[in-house]
């Protein structure tokens, strides 16, 4: 299942990008966009040993439908013991729409590839590889959104079925200023010890056309057993879902 979607994706992708103009409506477009964080946190978790990441992406949308790929390096999976996966690529693609005015809905399916990863290898753990078929609603500033795992998920062994669920919203708050809350669950199925919720609030304004500044506070509520967390760093011994401050910086064109 992982392979087939990858391949939808990436056949998707390479279509929209050697198609001739002519061949898409008015309402097509082609965005990219590339940036740098102070830590990459992802549902409240480090991904880069609390240490700054590079990452960039591509989005193609025609009329409702989307596709997109997105990248980032990572720290984890070597962390864990693997000889490889320095680099976490997302392949995503789905459908938006309205339902009636202010209420909107998004479906489609996301799959986590971690380059070359030999996180399976490694003893308790599952191939890092992960597929997500999601869900979401809208209704004016908020959002809701349920992710279900195809797969094991992110290295869990046997978590097939697991999910995350977030709510966000985003508020203009004057300035060019943008607040977002967020909270968030994630469930790992047969995995107690790794489920947690997670929490941020982002501002975000933007400095110059494209250009994109932000400063989130994160935090998590991951279980701990004899005072350490059960996302303790491997290397280090540092609780990868502390409390935390997250510099960003994008730039889209």
């Amino acid at each position: 299942m992982k392979k087939i979607i990858t391949s939808v994706g990436l056949a998707a992708l390479a279509a929209a990008a050697l198609a001739p103009v002519s061949a898409y409506a008015e309402d097509s477009s082609l965005a990219f966009n590339v940036g740098v964080v102070s830590d990459y946190r992802y549902r409240g978790i480090s991904q880069t040993r609390l240490k700054p990441a590079l990452q960039g992406g591509v989005d193609f949308s025609y009329g409702g439908f989307y596709v997109g790929a997105w990248a980032s390096t990572i720290k984890w999976i070597k962390d864990a013991g693997a000889s490889k996966g320095s680099v976490e690529l997302d392949i995503y693609g789905g459908y938006k729409g309205a339902i009636a005015e202010g209420l909107g809905y998004d479906v489609g399916v996301l799959t986590y590839q971690y380059l070359g990863n030999k996180l399976g290898d490694v003893a308790g753990f599952a191939n890092a590889n992960t597929t997500e078929v999601y869900g979401a609603m809208t209704f004016g500033p908020a959002t809701a959104k349920l992710s279900y795992a195809l797969t094991d998920t992110f290295g869990n062994i046997d978590s097939e079925g697991s999910y995350y669920f977030d709510l966000s919203a985003g508020f203009d708050v004057g300035g060019g200023f943008m607040l977002t809350p967020h909270v968030g669950y994630q469930k790992i199925e047969n995995g107690n010890l790794y489920s947690y919720a997670d929490y941020s609030l982002t501002i975000s304004k933007d400095i110059v056309p494209g250009l994109t500044a932000s400063l989130a506070a994160v935090a998590t509520n991951t279980r701990k057993v004899g005072g350490v967390s059960a996302y303790a760093n491997l290397v280090n011994g540092k609780d990868l879902g502390r409390n935390g401050v997250v510099l960003g910086l994008k730039y889209a064109f």
